[in-house]
């Protein structure tokens, strides 16, 4: 019997990578996304369930699992990858566009695992692989939201690591670094309101750091070939980077502050 991958937000860029990745070796892999009727490639491959799934509507996600286990018996890995960026003065953002990027990136995240874990405590095992970023390890001004978020799936991923041992379910952390997909167009929510001069040179900074990182960036095949290990190398690692361009982004952010910048040591429990 082959294995089974959930994968949420996998229309595109890592999601849609690992489906593939996953696929290409025989797995069985249910694709989730927000608007599955818009999927044309991932609907033609063997042992693929397409279905939709918002991270943000429960009863989405409690269909969806039912869906995948209905049509292939079993769940062995859940991939939380779903999620957006959203930069910006603090200040310049409604309260509604923080509460999406929390409910996405984080309240989202807990909600699909929760949905799946008393399938794998009924089966004793099972791994869940959370999709952070080097921006949960270190952060750029005007990331507030997007970094909180990232730092909060680092912390609760963490806790799960050690707390699922009771139930025969491993967790690991994947941290890309920048990645080719479409961080900066759909899944980008900046934020500026421009009479707020004083965080304007700040926002201009940023904004001319974004094409680089985007032009020297990883193919999102890098970060599922990471996907791949930390989902059948047999250890109990927590952490995993992704991408080569890990140390220039952290000479960006060094270059944007006086204070010194620490990171989370990699644990390798």
């Amino acid at each position: 019997m082959s294995n089974t991958i959930v994968i949420t937000g996998a229309s595109s860029g890592i999601g849609k990578a690992t489906a593939h990745f996953f696929q290409a070796r025989g797995w069985n892999v249910i694709a989730t996304m927000r608007t599955p009727e818009k999927e044309t490639d991932l609907t033609t491959l063997d042992n693929v369930l397409v279905t939709r799934l918002d991270v943000t509507d429960e009863a989405s996600i409690t269909t969806a699992v039912e869906a995948g286990l209905a049509r292939f018996g079993q769940i062995d890995v859940l991939l939380n990858n779903a999620g957006y960026g959203a930069y910006g003065p603090l200040e310049a953002f409604p309260m509604e566009n923080i509460r999406r990027q929390f409910d996405t990136n984080v309240i989202g995240l807990l909600a699909v695992t929760k949905a799946v874990l008393p399938h794998f405590r009924a089966q004793q095992s099972g791994t869940i692989v959370n999709i952070s970023s080097v921006g949960g390890k270190m952060t750029f001004p005007m990331g507030t939201l997007y970094h909180g978020t990232k730092f909060a799936v680092e912390g609760l991923s963490e806790a799960l690591h050690y707390e699922l041992e009771a139930i025969g379910v491993k967790v690991k952390i994947v941290e890309p670094g920048a990645i080719a997909t479409d961080f900066a167009g759909r899944s980008f929510d900046f934020t500026n309101d421009e009479t707020m001069v004083e965080y304007q040179g700040i926002v201009q900074k940023l904004l001319a750091a974004f094409p680089t990182l985007v032009t020297q960036a990883s193919p999102p095949e890098v970060v599922a070939e990471v996907i791949w290990t930390a989902v059948t190398d047999g250890t109990t690692t927590l952490r995993y980077t992704a991408g080569k361009m890990l140390a220039n982004i952290w000479q960006t952010a060094r270059h944007w502050t006086t204070k010194p910048l620490s990171a989370r040591s990699n644990n390798r429990c």
